[in-house]
Order: C-alpha cells, then sequence, then structure tokens
C-alpha cells in the first residue's frame, strides 16, 4: 500500500507511556489479539496533511515546538469510536493546552472529519474492543500526562519523518 497522508502527533512523557503501556499489557495478558498504533508511542495525533506538503508540515511542527512548552494532558476518561473497533484514552479540553496547541496549526490540513483527540489503546474487532472496555474499565484511572514531542510520520506503511521537543519551559 503506497503512502497516502502525513500525520503530526503530539507524543506523551515516558512516565504516560509506562502507565499506557501497562494497560495494554493487561488486555494482551487477558487475550486480546488488537493492536495499538504499530511502532508508534502513544500520542494525540494533531492534524493531517496531504503527501506533497511535507516540507510544510516539517516548517509547521518546528515552529509549534518552538511556541509550546510542555503541554500538561488530563487523561480522564476512556470511549470508543462508532464501529467499535478503536478503545481510547481522552483528554480533557483546556483551552490553554491541548487545545491551543491545536489552534495553533496554520499549515492547510486534510482533515475531514471534526477533530476528537484521544490516545489509542487499542484496535481490534468489535467484540474484542468491548470485552477490551471491560477489563480497562478495573484498571483504569485518571492521570496528568505531558506532551513532551511533536512527532511526524506518513501512512501507510509507517515512515517516520521528524521529531521535535517543545521548548523548555
Amino acid at each position: 500500500m503506497a503512502e497516502s497522508f502525513i500525520t503530526l502527533m503530539a507524543d506523551l512523557d515516558d512516565d504516560s507511556q509506562k502507565i499506557m503501556t501497562g494497560w495494554y499489557k493487561e488486555l494482551k495478558a487477558a487475550g486480546i489479539t488488537g493492536t495499538q498504533t504499530p511502532g508508534l508511542p502513544f500520542h494525540i495525533s494533531l492534524a493531517t496533511f496531504a503527501l506533497d506538503q511535507e516540507k510544510a508540515a516539517i516548517e509547521e511542527m518546528q515552529r509549534l515546538g518552538k511556541m509550546f512548552s510542555s503541554v500538561p494532558v488530563h487523561i480522564s476518561h476512556i470511549g470508543v469510536f462508532a464501529g467499535g473497533r478503536v478503545l481510547f484514552g481522552a483528554p480533557d479540553m483546556n483551552p490553554s493546552g491541548l487545545l491551543q496547541l491545536h489552534d495553533a496549526i496554520m499549515t492547510k490540513t486534510i482533515d475531514e472529519r471534526p477533530w476528537t483527540p484521544h490516545v489509542t489503546i487499542l484496535i481490534d474487532e468489535p467484540e474484542n474492543v468491548e470485552s477490551a472496555l471491560q477489563i480497562l474499565i478495573r484498571s483504569f484511572y485518571p492521570f496528568v500526562a505531558r506532551i513532551t514531542k511533536l512527532h511526524l510520520c506518513a501512512f501507510w506503511p509507517t515512515r517516520e519523518i521528524a521529531t521535535v521537543e517543545c521548548m523548555e519551559a
């Protein structure tokens, strides 16, 4: 399959990666066979760009990395997207954090649907996601993650393009 788009992602800090990896491992130990976004850290997708915008997307990511220090994100609840194939952790919307970062994107995007900030925990068939939800409900707890890096990838297959650390506070 040829690449078809580029995504700007907000990567979560190491402590948050450990928490969410623990949840994912718990699902795997219970026999859930689905995946997380393969080979990528837990993240919140911010925007999608056309392949011919790669240079502009890199410049956009670098600009945002200079504008924002580590952004706190309260992962307060879990959800399932329509169709039942994606289980996710979801942040509270805070106008001075994640929403401000998202709204600062100036490069034209190809996002066709409203933005739903989320951190994918599991992608699977609906019946497995339903089982996973029952497991995750028992161990999920809200926590404050931090966005510490911005990251660009082209998809599918995944091609890493660039990563930038958020500026120091």
